[in-house]
């Protein structure tokens, strides 16, 4: 054989196989269609007129086919494969030589050729041939199956439209698939449908293109909480009510007081009980934004001179919410938060988050040195690396803006005062560890820098009225709750002008210390009883700058008992720089379905200055520090958003006269 007619060879193969599948193809299609029995129920004559069925020309109804003798194999390659076109050759039989037998098929006759041209031998040619047929075998086998599953489905859906009808024809065989004759009126009433139902889709998809909000809208989440109290403020027998509790906020926040005049200063209520209402309601959003940035802001009610509370008290009106409240008066709506956020991470091992604005607070803590309201102005950044599985370390820091002067102090003044600006400068560092596969620690230390919190004494000065501020009337606290020891803050000269110090002293009053907070912080968690959980969680605080002797000779309020045989003895100063606190919770932590609860028994000791009473828990002993006692509460949930809640809390004063108080909570509280 030479190389061309062998390369012929090769090119001619591909055609050959072409031929044969198409032909396979042909052959597979007929077979399936003399396989289809129509039924024609729905529409068949009585059984003396079945012989000659109507046919319905306006219905899709097909013939019936017409009975035909089985042809034979002769007759089959003759209408499979016509002289005018290519088909596949049925097999040769035995001793024919395909070089030397005509055909009137295409294919051979094209192999007979190339056997006389001596392309291909006639051995090659008939090997060829029965190739060619087993595999144009094999695909009418498969398409023929194929196609017989896609008319059963069809079948299968067709019938199941329809309902079925009693009919004289006989059975269909195993093998017959009958599709139902589907009447005209109702072919015209699912057109209908399918016309509705694709005119609705295309509305549906209208409007919701029309409707579809902007990116930025579609990552807010918005969310509120809404808060009904009730308040039962109670004091025994033995409280001092001679006036040795002074309200240094209402003094500081008003007119200054004449310490020489024959009037009280403005008092604590010590010994009359009060049942109060009062409302929270805060709403606010989350913001995500692009490249690891979002931000947030909130909104809530509450006095608009407290850190510590968003509580509204309802049909309450005073000087100190500034007449809002009472006879059905509308309540007013402060800003509450307003910042911008960072988050990083770097793979599993480092995260970092950042805020700037006014914020929640971004330390571990206990009510014993920060109230749960209270919001931060400024920056703060916290990074989390993971150490080992299961131990992580994490820093905390940040700058706030504790107060910033009046732009125009003193207002009554044509030369103004320098600036007294206030700022908190703090930092934490601790651990998360899950200790073992139920139990989870986290221990943290801060340190908490005040910087211009404590009272300053002004330059000697006379006040001709009580109007004519001193030069360190800023330094005066801007918000107390009480505890602080205090000092005065102006220094008066004596002259004609105030009967040499017997009259016109009218005075403004500063912390008496300065306030450098050291904080030991930790939480112990066991999950063991899943999903109820128990926890320990304790702090211990300390006031570094606490100076006893120097705070001695300055005080005004925390001293002990005057000593009667002492003239004008008033008694030692018997404050204290340190604080502890020890609760005990077992409860379901999430509260985020029905009849989860939880239950906490807590305990708390906080000396006069050992944080700063402006900023720590508002509810305790009505807020501040110089207290001890113990607080027992619980919270059921009515629903995934809906809660009841109830505490006790009794506390008793550490320094200076008796001051005992019960305090007794029932709530509802709602978030969205």
């Amino acid at each position: 054989m030479s190389i061309p007619n062998f390369t012929l060879r090769l090119a001619l193969l591909p055609l050959l196989g072409t031929l044969v599948t198409a032909k396979a193809l042909d052959y597979a299609v007929a077979q399936t269609e003399k396989s289809i029995v129509f039924d024609y129920a729905q529409i068949t004559p009585p059984p003396e007129t079945a012989a000659k069925p109507e046919i319905d020309t306006k219905s899709d109804a097909l013939p019936s086919p017409k009975a035909t003798p089985e042809p034979t194999p002769s007759q089959k390659v003759a209408s499979e494969a016509p002289p005018n076109t290519i088909g596949v050759a049925a097999p040769l039989p035995s001793g024919v030589d395909a070089a030397s037998t005509p055909t009137g098929n295409v294919t051979i006759n094209l192999i007979n050729k190339l056997v006389k041209r001596g392309i291909l031998d006639a051995e090659e040619a008939n090997e060829m041939i029965r190739q060619a047929e087993a595999e144009a075998e094999a695909v009418r086998s498969q398409s023929q199956t194929d196609m017989v599953a896609i008319a059963q489905a069809a079948a299968v859906q067709v019938v199941a439209a329809t309902a079925p009808v009693e009919s004289g024809l006989p059975a269909a065989s195993s093998d017959d698939i009958r599709v139902t004759h589907i009447p005209q009126p109702v072919k015209d009433q699912m057109k209908e449908e399918i016309k509705l139902e694709l005119a609705t889709d295309k509305v549906s998809s209208q409007l919701s293109s029309a409707v579809r909000l902007p990116k930025w809208v579609q990552d807010v989440k918005p969310f509120l909480d809404i808060r009904v109290r009730y308040e039962g403020d109670f004091f025994p027998t033995g409280n001092d009510n001679t006036g040795a509790f002074p309200n240094f906020n209402a003094i500081n926040t008003g007119a200054p007081f004449d310490s020489t005049g024959t009037q009280f200063a403005p008092q604590l209520n010590v010994d009359q009980n009060r049942n109060q209402f009062k409302l929270r309601a805060r709403f606010g959003a989350d913001i995500a934004m692009a490249d690891h940035f979002s931000s947030g802001f909130r909104i809530a009610t509450g006095q608009n001179n407290s850190p510590t509370s968003t509580n509204q008290g309802m049909g309450t009106a005073s000087s100190a919410t500034q007449g809002q409240g009472g006879n059905f008066s509308k309540y007013a709506i402060w800003l509450d938060r307003a910042f911008l956020r960072y988050d990083s991470k770097y793979e599993d091992l480092m995260s970092a988050t950042a805020w700037v604005g006014r914020f929640d607070n971004p330390f571990f803590y206990t009510p014993l040195i920060w109230d749960d309201d209270l919001g931060f102005d400024g920056i703060a950044a916290t990074v989390k690396g993971n150490v080992t599985e299961g131990l992580q370390v994490f820093t905390t820091g940040g700058a706030f803006v504790v107060y910033n002067t009046d732009f125009n102090f003193s207002s009554n003044q044509p030369e103004k005062f320098s600036s007294y600006d206030k700022y908190l400068l703090g930092v934490q560092t601790g651990i998360d560890w899950k200790v073992a596969e139920d139990w989870k620690a986290k221990v943290a230390a801060a340190y908490y820098s005040f910087y211009n919190i404590e009272g300053k004494l002004s330059t000697p000065y006379t006040p001709l009225t009580s109007s004519d501020a001193s030069n360190t009337d800023s330094s005066r606290p801007s918000f107390a709750q009480k505890g602080n020891t205090y000092m005065a803050i102006r220094d008066i000269l004596p002259d004609a002008s105030n009967d040499f110090g017997a009259i016109n002293q009218w005075q403004y009053y500063g912390l008496a210390t300065k306030f450098n907070v050291l904080s030991l912080t930790g939480r112990l968690d066991y999950d063991g009883f899943e999903p109820v959980r128990v926890s320990l969680i304790s702090e211990f605080v300390q006031n570094l700058a606490f100076k006893k002797s120097d705070i001695n000779s300055i005080a005004i309020n925390n001293r002990a008992e005057a000593d009667p045989s002492i003239v004008d003895d008033i008694g030692d100063f018997d404050g204290s720089p340190y604080g502890w606190y020890g609760e005990f919770r077992v409860g379901t932590p999430a509260l985020s379905k029905r009849w989860d609860w939880q239950l906490n028994l807590g305990y708390r000791w906080i000396g006069s200055d050992a944080v700063v009473d402006g900023f720590n828990d508002s509810d305790f002993g009505l807020g501040g520090t110089n207290m001890k006692g113990f607080t027992v509460g619980g919270i059921l949930s009515l629903s995934e958003n809906v809660s009841l809640g109830t505490r006790w809390m009794g506390a008793d004063s550490i320094a200076g006269p008796q001051y005992h108080t019960n305090i007794l909570y029932f709530e509802i509280n709602s978030k969205f």
